[in-house]
């Protein structure tokens, strides 16, 4: 019998955000499905079971979800299902009826909330692995919030804004969400294109100012 797929939003990183139902879903599974960080951090809730962890090759995690759809399966996924996750993957090779959605807290969720702002008239987007043309976003929205990578820092993220003539905004930077070393940041983007950081895992958020 071929069991649904669990596809599981994480949230920001510390399990004190992690949906309860999403932690019984991991319990109950045979199978868990994620980056090796993502597993580790499961501590209890991810013992006795097999794993299958992601890296570049997704053709070979692709075969093994196939071969193995007797197993109660979980795949985890940091932050939220629906956006930018491996669930665009997954619903390209499987029905939506085969798999067993869970949302989590997303990380540009969360770090709206904890500078106590709403998001629901801001860009939000990714320059993680990609190209998002986000300072237009700005001029248009007034807020974006972006994750980010190893190239697209909040430096250059800071830069390219004032390069656009964008020199009266503020950006916050959100660093390590939700551990107990989480950071926030909030300046002038003047001041982010010369902050001397190399920032860690990390979330930015930039306002146009009034």
């Amino acid at each position: 019998m071929k069991n649904k797929i669990n596809v599981l939003g994480l949230g920001p990183g510390n399990l004190d955000y992690t949906l309860p139902v999403v932690l019984k879903e991991i319990e109950k599974s045979d199978v868990i499905i994620g980056g090796k960080r993502h597993i580790e951090s499961l501590g209890k809730y991810a013992e006795n079971k097999e794993y299958c962890y992601i890296n570049a090759d997704l053709q070979r995690v692709l075969d093994f979800i196939k071969e193995n759809r007797d197993k109660k399966m979980s795949l985890i996924l940091s932050g939220d299902t629906g956006f930018y996750s491996m669930l665009t993957f997954m619903r390209k090779h499987f029905e939506a009826s085969e798999l067993n959605v869970i949302p989590g807290i997303s990380s540009i969720q969360y770090m709206f909330a904890k500078i106590s702002d709403y998001w629901n008239n801001a860009f939000v987007s990714s320059v993680h692995g990609r190209n998002t043309e986000y300072v237009g976003k700005l001029r248009e929205y007034g807020k974006i919030g972006l994750l980010t990578d190893k190239k697209n820092t909040p430096q250059r993220i800071a830069e390219e804004v004032v390069k656009a003539g964008i020199t009266e905004a503020t950006i916050y930077v959100g660093e390590n969400l939700s551990y107990e070393n989480e950071k926030i940041w909030e300046m002038p983007v003047k001041e982010m294109m010369e902050y001397e950081r190399d920032f860690e895992m990390n979330v930015v958020l930039v306002f146009l100012q009034d």
